[in-house]
């Protein structure tokens, strides 16, 4: 399982330890991942991913996973949050018709 967020895309970056010496090592800064589960009114389920914290900050943001995934770009998103995302646009057109 790759460290990357399912919803924004971000994972690990890399830079350097740097000793009082100014010695320098290579590391990984790796992202705030966290095992969620987010609601779906749409769906009226829930939907487990892993995200970063700063994308569970967005999504209570923009008021909720149905509204974040509205407005994602699908290049950003993982396979699970993209199907969910066509899951959600289907249902909101059935409730429509």
């Amino acid at each position: 399982m790759s460290r990357r967020c399912e919803l924004t895309g971000k994972g690990p970056m890399t830079g350097n330890n740097v000793s009082h010496a100014k010695n320098r090592t290579r590391r990984r800064f790796l992202p705030n991942l966290n095992d969620v589960t987010l609601q779906s009114e749409t769906l009226g389920r829930g939907v487990k991913l892993k995200i970063s914290a700063a994308a569970l900050r967005t999504v209570d943001h923009r008021g909720g996973l149905d509204a974040f995934l509205a407005k994602a770009k699908d290049d950003e998103l993982s396979t699970g949050a993209l199907k969910v995302k066509k899951e959600i646009a289907k249902a909101v057109v059935a409730a429509q018709a």
